[in-house]
């Protein structure tokens, strides 16, 4: 009896060790992860997502929904609503409707402020778009949204700026938290040792 006890206690011993290792690995490399995002990007929204960067050159089309652009094309965008786009500054591109729900529509780039930016501009809002109704303009920091005048909840976020320095931070992230926190450290003092 008392032998299966000191068993029992050992066993308990392992296991509590291997749950603290474990708590200690997902803490530090939960910890590490989010760092590594939230000093690499740089590039999130308010809605906590973040941006689809889209290609210098790229058609960017739409279909208006009276409380939300609808994205159609690129296929990064397609079926979102409201997207919020990355572009690079000084590259062209083209932005526009091509269906809608049959209200009347049209699409402004705007400034921080709510001004258009450079007339950049569809004009009168229709309720059939054409050819009319796509801008060719070239990305400038001045430019943080695409809007229809008539609806504002059909509003999307534009940013400057690639991804690049995201990927890094999060993997620098990753490193350090399985190793310092997690593998080395919580195995070694989780209670294997002891015995």
């Amino acid at each position: 009896m008392a032998r299966d006890n000191a068993i029992s206690r050992r066993t308990a011993l392992k296991l509590t060790g291997a749950a603290a290792s474990t708590a200690l690995i997902a803490g530090c490399s939960s910890g590490g992860n989010g760092n590594g995002n939230g000093n690499g990007n740089g590039n999130g929204n308010g809605s906590g997502s973040g941006g689809i960067e889209i290609e210098p050159g790229t058609d960017i089309r739409f279909s208006g929904q009276t409380s939300y652009w609808e994205g159609l094309e690129p296929s990064s965008i397609e079926g979102e609503q409201n997207p919020t786009l990355v572009l690079t500054e000084g590259e062209t591109y083209t932005i526009g409707w091509t269906e809608g729900d049959g209200s009347a529509h049209n699409m402004e780039l705007r400034d921080d402020s709510g001004e258009v930016v450079d007339e950049l501009t569809t004009g009168d809002p229709v309720s059939e778009p054409g050819e009319d109704q796509v801008i060719e303009f070239t990305a400038s920091s001045d430019i943080t949204t695409y809007r229809c005048n008539p609806h504002p909840n059909m509003e999307g976020e534009i940013q400057m700026g690639g991804s690049g320095g995201g990927s890094g931070g999060n993997g620098g992230g990753n490193e350090t938290g399985n190793e310092t926190g997690g593998n080395e450290t919580g195995n070694e003092t989780g209670g294997n040792t002891s015995g």
